[in-house]
């Protein structure tokens, strides 16, 4: 089994990195051992690789949490435990109403996974995990899709984005809510008040503080040009996806226009 690239990104927080999607897995050390696993991603050999890992380093998950609703973030393995997992309310809500096509994306994407433990993800009741470890707070907003909650440690500074504040992705607003542009700034708001000094994109890599703000600060360029149905030109914009999205996302606001 290959040793899955793992990084310690603070004191006690590690992110492993997959190479599908430059997905990102982050692990923060409890108590006793327990760990609290993010978004563990992305296929089933990551998954085995990602439990090698743990069981290497002496940790085993009691809480996992998954940032948002898409198949990618919803992934579980026996071999992790039956640690209870969660998400905020909207984002269990969204994935229970989406479940179909949920599991025709990862059977699609990445396929063999259990599919009996795929998006068994229980709602937080708080704004903080309730688990044996240092806090976690966790920053819900619907930029990127329903309920999408970072997860911020305030004791090392490191903030879990999800989706969002990525060196290779443009910002993916949820083009099927009613103000998509508007919302991702709201969520972009509400992760920059957190002034972290370690950022963990979902997909990409991870940045200090100036990096951090660095990335925020280019994605609201981004929406500003994309809200005002103009187009820009961003270095992110190199896969042929994300130049759909992109112009997915400039005829919505030029219609809305």
């Amino acid at each position: 089994m290959n040793e899955p690239a793992v990084r310690e990104v603070a004191r006690g927080v590690w992110v492993a990195t997959a190479r599908k999607y430059t997905t990102t897995t982050t692990i923060v050390a409890g108590s006793d051992g327990g760990c609290l696993l993010v978004d563990p991603a992305v296929s089933v050999a990551d998954l085995a690789a990602l439990a090698g890992w743990l069981g290497a380093h002496a940790l085993r998950p009691v809480a996992g949490w998954s940032t948002h609703p898409h198949w990618d973030h919803l992934l579980w393995s026996a071999a992790l435990g039956d640690a209870p997992r969660y998400a905020t309310p909207r984002a269990v809500a969204a994935a229970a109403r989406e479940e179909a096509g949920l599991i025709e994306g990862v059977t699609a994407s990445a396929p063999g996974h259990d599919l009996t433990l795929f998006a068994r993800v229980t709602a937080l009741s708080g704004r903080e995990i309730d688990w044996p470890g240092p806090r976690a707070v966790v920053l819900a907003h619907d930029a990127h899709a329903p309920g999408h909650g970072a997860v911020f440690l305030p004791d090392t500074g490191v903030l879990i984005a999800g989706d969002m504040c990525s060196d290779i992705e443009i910002p993916l607003p949820d083009l099927d809510t009613a103000n998509p542009f508007g919302e991702y700034r709201e969520g972009l708001g509400l992760l920059a008040e957190a002034d972290a000094a370690v950022l963990v994109p979902g997909h990409g890599h991870v940045g200090d503080g100036p990096e951090f703000r660095r990335r925020v600060a280019a994605d609201l360029a981004y929406l500003d040009a994309v809200a005002a149905g103009t187009d820009i030109t961003d270095e992110r914009l190199t896969e042929k996806w994300l130049r759909i999205e992109h112009a997915r996302a400039l005829a919505r606001a030029r219609a809305a226009r």
